[in-house]
């Protein structure tokens, strides 16, 4: 099928338009003047008239779990809570609403104790007894490295009496030696998980995958780098997006596979997995691992004290051994790997394994860091100098640079959230949200990126504002970057002959608005492939 899309203000690249695209088979076949292309258009061809509208490249988010999204669209939403009360509120309202019966698991997500204006004070298993006394209770704190659990909860999981010392996670505890309710990080995380929640079917999987894909297509998501296998499953995990995504057709998907313990990375290995195997619409991406937690959560592994907690400096999920063994086990069968790590202490681990692996400044296998939030200036030479990509989520500033230099100082704040001098140094840095971390809205990642204000506007002029980006290297790290980052460049993220017609049509002009208007953009249209996958 053949497709015009005319009257368009057609994003080639930086301060260069077109007003129209000709598709055909999926695939971008002329860009140019509405006369050009209408006159070298099939006489069959579907004509769709933008009406000035601005079209740019599909969005492509190189970071995110978008099966968690799916899965928080049936939990109980804590996001727009503004107090413990709230938090009572919400979860009381969604029993009652969906008529969960006694004994069943009640999950939430997207608590944050800093927005809290009855204190900043996380909750316990005493408030989350106020939501209920006969279902175990487990809420998720929006960062995801913190969970707090009801005593119900704590009971059925066997850690009430005897909590367990966790390698990588915490319990932490009253002064009689019982759980308090708050549980750090994956490793403790799983042991309340795994004795509590029902194992998920697949019909049930592809329901939650089903409804992450619709609410991704609505923002204009056309690619998703997603870290979504995990652990002893990810058979099943693959074979439901597999699935899925050939079925619908509307997202793609790069795969990124947390596999921590050596023995099951190299069976996934044993099993033909490696980075680019697959097809267009599911391939396998990098070895994703974890070094420490979140900023908010103070986990996140500082090299020095955390300025408002003196004492703490984070928690380490990885040794530097176990790090530098997953790493090099990576680079000997060419799989990409991603690091999560927020900390300047996480972020200089990362850089000392790949730099063990890297030689030359090379980066054959396009490794990267996924956050890399706290650095100073010789960590962001280093990223360079190593070719390391940077997988970073502007849209942390709306909250994080509420707190930042409460955490760790003002010094090393004026150097952290560092995307322009990333830029400017020539790192490869692509966007995306961590979501269900924040929103996958991509207007709100930009609007971060370039005006360097939270989502109420503030500060004025901007937070750091020496590493505002402009709109056209915004627009160009959340598609063309995103693409490098999976070795697509040269078939994804332009509007170019030869690419895929994985575009997005926005209500507004983005590149030449007043910067502080991009936040009131809205996508009216998504397409993937050619196809419209979603219409405003």
């Amino acid at each position: 099928m053949n497709t015009v899309i005319y009257n368009a203000n057609v994003y080639l690249e930086r301060e260069r338009f077109a007003q129209a695209l000709l598709i055909e088979d999926g695939t971008i076949k002329m860009v140019g003047t509405n006369e050009e292309v209408l006159s070298a258009a099939p006489q069959d061809a579907q004509k769709m008239d933008a009406q000035g509208k601005t079209v740019i490249p599909g969005f492509v988010d190189t970071h995110q779990h978008l099966y968690h999204v799916g899965q928080n669209l049936l939990r109980v939403n804590l996001s727009g809570c503004r107090s413990q009360q709230d938090v009572v509120d919400a979860g009381r309202k969604f029993i009652e609403e969906h008529k969960v019966p006694a004994g069943e698991p009640v999950e939430g997500w997207g608590w944050n104790q800093d927005y809290f204006t009855d204190g900043p004070a996380m909750p316990t298993r005493q408030l989350l007894d106020q939501v209920s006394t006969v279902h175990p209770v487990l809420f998720t704190r929006a960062c995801g490295h913190v969970m707090v659990c009801n005593t119900l909860a704590l009971e059925k999981a066997g850690v009430w009496e005897n909590p367990p010392v966790v390698e990588g996670g915490q319990f932490d505890l009253e002064a009689d030696g019982h759980p308090n309710g708050i549980v750090r990080e994956s490793s403790a995380k799983e042991i309340v998980n795994q004795a509590i929640l029902p194992e998920e079917n697949e019909e049930k999987m592809e329901e939650i995958l089903a409804a992450a894909m619709e609410y991704a297509a609505s923002h204009g998501l056309t690619s998703v780098q997603t870290n979504d296998v995990a652990g002893e499953n990810y058979e099943t995990m693959l074979r439901v997006y597999d699935k899925l995504l050939h079925e619908k057709k509307s997202l793609r998907v790069y795969m990124q596979c947390c596999l921590m313990e050596k023995e099951l990375f190299q069976r996934f290995l044993n099993d033909g997995h490696r980075t680019g195997t697959g097809d267009e619409w599911l391939k396998i991406g990098p070895l994703k691992l974890f070094t420490d937690g979140s900023l908010g959560a103070r986990t996140a592994l500082m090299r020095q004290d955390y300025a408002d907690e003196p004492g703490t400096r984070g928690i380490s999920t990885l040794s530097q051994e176990d790090l530098d063994g997953l790493v090099a086990l990576a680079e000997e069968n060419k799989m990409q790997v991603a690091v999560h790590a927020i900390g300047d202490k996480a972020i200089e681990m990362c850089l000392d394994s790949y730099a063990k692996v890297l030689k030359d400044g090379k980066n054959p296998n396009r490794h990267g860091i996924v956050h890399c939030q706290i650095t100073d200036r010789p960590l962001l030479q280093r990223f360079a100098d190593l070719d390391v990509h940077a997988l970073v989520q502007p849209i942390f500033l709306h909250y994080d640079m509420h707190i930042c230099a409460d955490r760790v100082g003002q010094e090393l704040t004026n150097t952290s959230y560092a995307f322009h001098t990333m830029n400017e140094l020539g790192v490869h840095v692509s966007y995306g949200t961590d979501s269900p971390v924040e929103d996958l809205n991509p207007i709100a990642n930009l609007h971060c990126a370039v005006c360097r204000q939270d989502l109420k506007h503030q500060p004025a002029g901007g937070w750091i504002p020496a590493e505002k980006v402009d709109i056209y290297q915004a627009v160009d790290d959340y598609t063309i970057s995103g693409a490098y980052n999976a070795f697509e460049e040269q078939t994804k993220g332009r509007l170019a002959p030869g690419y895929v017609a994985d575009l997005v049509m926005l209500d507004q002009d983005i590149f030449h608005i007043p910067e502080e208007q991009i936040l009131d953009t809205h996508v009216t249209l998504t397409m993937v492939g050619g196809k419209v996958v979603y219409q405003k």
